[in-house]
């Protein structure tokens, strides 16, 4: 009898040891899942012919024979990139971009203006899509003592 009791205690025991187990797998994916998300901020030119900004979510998409943890954003056809560097202390005044691109900040941080003298931060890992390509423009001043060092993706037409 007591054999008997020990077995059932013995596999109660190694079942609720296994549903811990997979609950607790089962929690690890469900947060693996649930990421922050990735903002850009896109500088573009409105109907009013002046510059303006809005946050915009990356959508991201699963890549075919990655595990589920990776996603990917749609690609982007590019024509070059490089490193701009600014000393503390510089200004643009009102100016347009020159080409669609993503401006990365590496360090440092800048501080555009655009219509009724709303301004904005490029700090480090923030992304700017620069689209303003036509009307007033926006104005670019870094700020603090430290260069302002980013990475500019210019897009293809």
């Amino acid at each position: 009898m007591r054999s008997i009791a020990c077995r059932l205690g013995l596999t109660s025991a190694t079942i609720s040891l296994l549903l811990l187990f997979y609950s607790y797998n089962g929690q690890r994916i469900v947060v693996a899942q649930n990421h922050t998300p990735v903002t850009i901020t896109r500088l573009y030119t409105g109907d009013d012919g002046l510059s303006h900004v809005e946050e915009v979510e990356v959508k991201f998409s699963t890549v075919a024979g990655a595990p589920p943890a990776v996603g990917q954003s749609d690609p982007v056809k590019t024509t070059s990139s490089y490193v701009v560097r600014l000393a503390p202390g510089f200004f643009e005044s009102w100016h347009n971009a020159d080409k669609r691109r993503y401006v990365v900040t590496i360090s440092g941080r800048a501080e555009i203006e655009v219509a009724a003298g709303q301004k904005f931060s490029a700090e480090r890992g923030k992304i700017v899509l620069a689209e303003d390509l036509t009307g007033k423009g926006h104005t670019f001043r870094v700020v603090g003592t430290e260069d302002w060092v980013a990475i500019f993706v210019e897009f293809a037409e």
